[in-house]
């Protein structure tokens, strides 16, 4: 149904239906406060005056389903019933990872969490179920970065790990990501196994739930995490460039700035409004750096900060982290980097480093980092989005997607961390400043040696998920032939996978070049983790020195903004 369409009207069964089951769930749901919210819409369904459509609609968008495991677990807004993140979601999925695991590897699971709104609930009632059934259950000693949780998993010698966490969603969300022994998130079968699992879970007062039982780590955890943080850094390094951050009202801010202390850095000035942790995010519409006006009181406070050389940010539960230069050109004299040019930046940091193995990215992510490994004679790979695919190449030696994820130690944290990597960072611009370099500098030399790999995204949220679906089968149904003018040289639907790829929903075209450009690629995908669907976009513009590349950003920018236009035309969507 899309957003015009006016619903039927609920056939009389069907609402009686709808109602015992929400009258079911009601009498078994644990928190006094949803059970108030679901027991206001049952008397609203129930009022006899003709008014109580509202409350059988907010009825039935509670109960139309289930939520599924997606990246690695749950996700979602909080409230009552079985389509909302609430305790009765977190216990059932307590429960069924219980059952996997019990039947696979029983030992130890570690819990962490972040700041959000109920979050240190979920924790402990994901440590009393996951004790009720047997096995053994830490908690991590407060609220801490996502990262800390996966490098605990492999330093405890855990079976699992449990982070309950909506990470940049907004304020009303929650999640539960799990991770297996290896400190890496849960892929396909497991997923599958440990729903099959949830949905045999029975009556909540079936499932034992006691009131202790389970360890509570100290910070001798944290400790570890922070010890273990400068492995990917050169001894003997320059340390000395100043940094601005900011959690962006997360959990990095303790444990970001004591990693930099530790290791020989200035302690990062912090962005006073948004230091502390805070479940509301109030300073921001959307608590994630890429999102526009995120990085606005950071980039304030940069300009601000006197010999300040370097911006920082985390998502709310650390695990991304985003980059900020000095640019006289840009409005406020700062501008955020994107995704791909920091994991470009930390490539070629990390190749002059002497760093081997595989360097990784996703199918949406910039080629360019396939070009310096090929360069630096290593091997390079592209999985599916997301570090529960980068996070499981072999011999991985770096990995990076463009949201901002970076796995720059994968011998310490196997997923993204967005702690280790503004290290690295701090670290490489701190080299360039006493070579009489920048970051920026650096990017134009990768422009020069390999072409400007140029990206940008469309990337448009919905209120009606229906409409995503309605994009995809428009584009499936009449692809498209050429893009921005240049011809579709191979063109790929992701659901029947590849010889290198699982199948997934997505759409890759990959298009050839065309007068001064020598090549682009489009991937259309859902996103996993929020009501949108994406449009990643690259074009490669050659330079032969440094005085051509004015001439080939602009050509790549009049490149990317027609094959917005002319995607989002193909596909119906708006490009604003």
């Amino acid at each position: 149904m899309n957003a015009n369409t006016t619903p039927e009207p609920a056939k009389p069964h069907a609402d009686e239906d709808l109602l015992a089951r929400a009258r079911a769930w009601l009498a078994e749901d644990p928190d006094p406060a949803t059970r108030a919210e679901l027991a206001t819409l049952l008397d609203r369904a129930d009022r006899s005056d003709g008014r109580g459509g509202a409350g059988r609609a907010g009825l039935a968008e509670r109960f139309a389903g289930t939520l599924q495991f997606g990246t690695a677990g749950l996700r979602g807004e909080m409230g009552a019933g079985p389509m909302r993140m609430n305790r009765a979601v977190v216990i059932r999925a307590a429960a069924g990872l219980a059952g996997y695991l019990r039947q696979r590897s029983p030992g130890l699971v570690v819990v962490g969490y972040d700041a959000r709104h109920n979050s240190e609930r979920f924790a402990l009632d994901s440590a009393a179920v996951l004790v009720g059934a047997g096995l053994r259950a830490a908690l991590l000693p407060r609220p801490l970065p996502t990262p800390v949780l996966a490098f605990a998993i492999r330093e405890l010698g855990a079976v699992a790990g449990i982070a309950v966490t909506a990470s940049h969603n907004p304020p009303r969300d929650n999640g539960y990501k799990v991770y297996l022994g290896d400190g890496s998130q849960i892929v396909p079968p497991a997923d599958a196994e440990i729903a099959a699992e949830i949905a045999a879970v029975g009556a909540l007062a079936d499932v034992p739930r006691p009131a202790g039982g389970w360890e509570v780590l100290g910070e001798e955890i944290v400790a570890s995490y922070l010890a273990h943080s400068g492995a990917a850094l050169t001894p003997g390094s320059p340390r000395t460039v100043l940094s601005v951050y900011t959690p962006l009202h997360g959990v990095g801010q303790s444990v970001l700035t004591e990693a930099f202390t530790r290791n020989g850095f200035p302690a990062p000035v912090e962005v006073p409004e948004q230091a502390a942790p805070d479940p509301d995010f109030p300073t921001v519409s959307f608590p994630n750096p890429e999102e526009p006006g995120a990085m606005d009181l950071a980039m304030a406070t940069a300009a601000a900060t006197p010999g300040a050389e370097l911006l920082l940010a985390n998502d709310p539960d650390a695990d991304r982290c985003a980059v900020g230069v000095p640019d006289p050109a840009a409005e406020g004299g700062w501008r955020m980097l994107r995704g791909d040019e920091v994991g470009a930046l930390l490539a070629a940091h990390l190749v002059r480093g002497g760093r081997k193995g595989t360097f990784a990215t996703s199918i949406v992510s910039s080629s360019l980092v396939g070009r310096i490994a090929a360069e630096a004679g290593l091997a390079y790979t592209e999985t599916l989005t997301g570090f529960k695919w980068l996070a499981r190449v072999p011999d991985l030696g770096y990995a990076y997607e463009e949201a901002l994820g970076y796995c720059v130690d994968p011998a310490g944290v196997r997923d993204k961390d967005g702690v280790t990597a503004a290290l690295l960072v701090a670290e490489l611009a701190a080299g360039l400043r006493a070579e009489g370099r920048s970051l920026t500098d650096l990017l134009d030399e990768l422009a020069v040696r390999h072409g400007l790999h140029a990206t940008d995204q469309l990337s448009v949220r919905v209120a009606d998920l229906s409409l995503i679906a309605d994009a995809m089968r428009r584009l499936r149904a009449d692809p498209p032939s050429e893009l921005a003018g240049l011809p579709v040289a191979a063109a790929d639907d992701l659901r029947d996978g590849t010889p290198e790829l699982p199948p997934t929903d997505g759409l890759r075209y990959r298009l050839a070049g065309g007068g001064p450009v020598a090549a682009a690629r489009v991937v259309v995908r859902p996103s996993g983790t929020e009501p949108k669907i994406k449009c990643y976009l690259e074009v490669v513009v050659p330079a032969a020195d440094p005085a051509a590349l004015p001439a080939a950003r602009a050509v790549a920018a009049r490149t990317l903004a027609t094959l917005r236009r002319d995607l989002a035309d193909r596909a119906g969507l708006p490009t604003e």
